[in-house]
């Protein structure tokens, strides 16, 4: 589907952006307190209906866990290589990439490993976030093959993993000249290495990048679906997407037991799924919504994220609770990360606009 005539692609406005990575960072702070129970425990402790409400995590109320922190370092990559690229004609994604999840390593209280020769630069926005030093159950995988110091890519993968710690960041792909299932692929490879949790990454930013152009979320399937067919290793992510939308559109109630028919989430194409199912039976109720995509036994803030990714940028900012966006962390970071990710299409050239291209220098570090 393409953009109206002579209207821009919404990723070219800084309220989509915010829509987008808010709603995934409120189902990112939703999930994160029942992460690790089952829906028994759940139900017992919140009642029938399980989780209704932001609850305290971690001390605080509105906590994000690594699912928004390497997300937010995903935008730094992403907005460091468009820049380099810009003004100097030649960046590499893979290595902005893994130049910044090591800087997020760092704020894990982990010894970061050079992708070059180089030290990794402990300075920018992110890295000045307090916030973001909170240590909350980074995963397994990401730490593992950070602390290597290998840079995984498509070419070379460095594990066999397809946990969906690649899909969960994957949003600010779409900055990338509108995103493609490479760009996203590309992001998730870097730390997992199995076809499937690449292209689960790959997925999601085809479906925002489409949701952007204006496709509904069922129009948007269809496009992800098509690209995914000439993909070789799609079968497990094209049948979790199908299994999703039959799912959505059956007469099964909406709740735990049916969000249990796709997975539990720990593995990147059911996370994918379960969070596009809670999307296309939320109604159009983003609230209704990322509350189905987190009570279950699995995964619930990885999937709270990506539901609250697909969310937000369906319906706008409009449909993100007050009360939610005005208690959650780093919210305030978000909104400059957004702003910037707008602005990422225009020329970042020093000699274009010598002091945004300083500011935007300092914020996000490219080595």
């Amino acid at each position: 589907m393409a953009a109206e005539q002579g209207k821009p692609a919404d990723w070219q406005d800084a309220a989509w952006w915010r829509a987008c990575l808010l709603g995934g960072a409120i189902g990112d702070a939703l999930g994160a307190p029942i992460e690790f129970d089952d829906w028994p425990a759940i139900r017992s402790r919140f009642g029938r209906c399980g989780l209704t409400e932001l609850v305290p995590h971690d001390g605080r109320l509105g906590a994000i866990t690594d699912d928004t922190q390497l997300t937010l370092f995903t935008a730094e990559a992403v907005l460091g290589y468009l820049r380099r690229g810009s003004s100097y004609g030649v960046a590499s994604l893979d290595y902005a990439l893994a130049y910044s999840y090591q800087r997020w390593l760092a704020t894990q209280g982990e010894q970061p490993v050079s992708p070059s020769a180089r030290s990794v630069e402990l300075r920018g926005m992110l890295w000045e976030c307090s916030e973001l030093h909170r240590r909350r159950g980074p995963g397994a995988t990401c730490l593992a093959a950070l602390r290597s110091g290998q840079v995984g890519t498509l070419e070379n993968p460095i594990n066999a993993s397809k946990g969906c710690g690649g899909v969960m960041r994957a949003a600010p792909g779409v900055a990338l000249r509108g995103g493609s299932m490479l760009h996203g692929k590309v992001i998730a490879a870097v730390t997992h290495g199995h076809p499937t949790g690449q292209l689960a990454a790959g997925a999601l930013v085809v479906l925002l990048r489409q949701i952007a152009l204006g496709a509904t979320l069922e129009e948007a399937l269809d496009v992800a679906l098509d690209e995914l067919a000439a993909e070789p290793d799609a079968a497990e992510t094209s049948s979790a997407l199908r299994q999703a939308r039959a799912l959505a559109r059956s007469s099964v109630p909406a709740g735990p037991d049916a969000v249990e028919r796709l997975g539990a989430g720990w593995v990147a194409e059911e996370a994918l799924a379960i969070a596009v199912y809670a999307a296309l039976r939320s109604g159009g109720n983003l609230r209704r919504g990322v509350l189905l995509a987190v009570n279950h036994s699995g995964d619930s803030d990885s999937t709270g994220s990506i539901a609250g990714n697909l969310l937000g940028a369906l319906h706008g900012e409009a449909a993100l609770p007050p009360d939610w966006v005005e208690a959650l962390e780093v919210a305030d970071v978000i909104d400059t990360v957004s702003a910037d990710l707008a602005r990422s299409g225009s020329d970042l050239r020093e000699d274009s606009d010598r002091a945004y291209f300083i500011e935007h220098s300092r914020r996000y570090p490219y080595q």
